[in-house]
């Protein structure tokens, strides 16, 4: 065991994850790809519904598929440094290394910590932790934003549907991980439910050329 004391190992984890999970994707691609700030337009949010605002569907994959990823590596990394750092002692080191990440990416200090809702992030989390569930993530997230236009509305209903998907999966384990980063999504959301209760949230609109 090359790290047996649990604070540095968990010291280590917890930075790794912050740091990966504070970059931010969707404001680098969108001044490489010649959108520009997306902080700018729209919510001002640099995550993937606001890179579709600009009218750039590429951008916008790329945004998500980017906070995906570095959710979903802040997990496979905390595995990875648990079996060979750890030897399999702690055993939380992925859950813990997800929800931070999702923490890195709505409190980035690369962007004053403002950073975005942290959807996507936690997509990729669950993926890795438990790919069914992140599998029913995405989807309720993508068919109720389709149905009703609301990205904001999908992901709550995803969100709140994620520590269900893992008890009725079997997965009890992960049902109150699921369950903090539900509540992490909903506060970030707040302003979203506010708006939506008064009719006046917006809509996915694509900006027109």
């Amino acid at each position: 065991m090359l790290i047996d004391n649990i604070y540095a190992f968990y010291a280590l984890v917890i930075l790794m994850a912050y740091l990966l999970g504070s970059i931010p994707c969707g404001l680098v691609l969108g001044k490489l790809m010649g959108a520009g700030d997306i902080r700018k337009i729209g919510s001002g949010n640099i995550g993937a519904t606001n890179a579709l605002r600009t009218g750039n569907k590429k951008l916008a994959i790329f945004t998500l598929l980017g906070d995906v990823l570095k959710g979903s590596l802040a997990v496979w990394i905390a595995f990875v440094l648990n079996m060979e750092l750890a030897d399999g002692v702690f055993i939380y080191a992925p859950v813990i290394a997800g929800i931070v990440s999702v923490l890195g990416h709505i409190f980035p200090v690369w962007l004053k910590f403002k950073g975005g809702k942290g959807v996507a992030t936690t997509i990729g989390v669950i993926l890795i932790l438990n790919w069914m569930v992140g599998l029913g993530f995405l989807v309720t997230w993508l068919v109720t934003a389709r149905l009703s236009r609301y990205s904001s509305l999908g992901a709550i209903i995803a969100a709140l549907h994620a520590p269900l998907y893992a008890a009725a999966y079997g997965n009890h384990g992960l049902v109150l991980p699921f369950a903090i980063m539900a509540l992490i999504l909903i506060i970030t959301h707040r302003g979203n439910i506010k708006r939506l209760l008064r009719g006046e949230e917006s809509v996915i609109q694509l900006k027109k050329a």
